[in-house]
């Protein structure tokens, strides 16, 4: 499948960008974190490349994770109108979610949904999210949960979503998947490595029997260390190592 290239027709921001929300696609096939073509993730442009008015990368509907590149990733507005031309639709229903938190969140840069196993099996869980492992620290610190209200293509939606995330990085989707909000790609991917860990961890232990959880204490200092540190959850060290791994797998992800 050819697409041609929009290295030399968009700005040298917004390439990058590309690159990276394509690197990021790539990463979460080779983690297993896909469902076919059905969820998404989200980058918002930066001002100085959309101006006032949000515009956001999202993927091509229709194409498998290890399949998207920089060029076929589809600009689109808040509306999901396409901005670039681009021979593949977008899939409205699934920008409902994205377009509520980049909406509500001037912080977010980058939205990752998935729907993995272990991530419904324990959002279908009335405990949601246990305190048994250092991983369900760094996600209890900042986790909020949103009911299942049906397939998310419903504008309607969007309120009650954006008033149940508040300020919180990690949004379990009862009884649908996992979400995290990240000030950057890497830190959306980091979140979501540690969302997805803490929830197969969790079905693991549950299946051994009898479990030690975390004193509370450690949780809400872990919580409140959170609401201090500002900075990525390791940007600096863990994604250039990352995209190093994407590059190894397949370098066409640059194209």
């Amino acid at each position: 499948m050819h697409i041609p290239s929009l290295k030399d027709v968009v700005s040298a921001e917004e390439w990058q960008l590309r690159v990276d929300l394509a690197a990021c696609y790539r990463l979460v096939a080779h983690y297993g974190w896909s469902d076919l073509v059905f969820t998404h993730i989200s980058a918002k442009l930066p001002e100085s490349v959309s101006g006032p008015e949000h515009q956001f990368l999202i993927n091509p509907y229709g194409l498998m994770f290890d399949e998207i590149t920089a060029s076929s990733l589809v600009k689109v507005d808040m509306q999901c109108n396409k901005l670039l031309e681009s021979a593949f639709p977008v899939n409205p229903a699934g920008f409902v979610i994205h377009s509520a938190v980049h909406e509500a969140r001037a912080d977010a840069q980058c939205v990752l949904h998935v729907h993995t196993r272990a991530g419904v099996a324990v959002s279908a869980q009335a405990g949601g999210v246990l305190p048994i492992s250092q991983q369900s620290t760094f996600v209890l610190g900042s986790l909020a949960y949103h009911d299942y209200e049906g397939v998310a293509f419903r504008d309607e939606e969007k309120p009650r979503l954006q008033a149940d995330l508040g300020q919180a990085n990690f949004l379990m989707l009862r009884n649908h998947g996992l979400l995290t909000v990240g000030k950057s790609i890497a830190d959306a991917f980091l979140s979501m490595y540690t969302f997805e860990n803490t929830c197969r961890i969790q079905i693991d232990a549950q299946a051994g029997g009898a479990m030690v959880s975390v004193n509370p204490q450690i949780v809400s200092g872990v919580a409140q260390a959170m609401k201090v540190q500002t900075g990525g959850l390791g940007g600096a060290f863990v994604w250039p190592a990352l995209l190093r791994l994407a590059e190894r797998l397949d370098a066409t992800y640059k194209s």
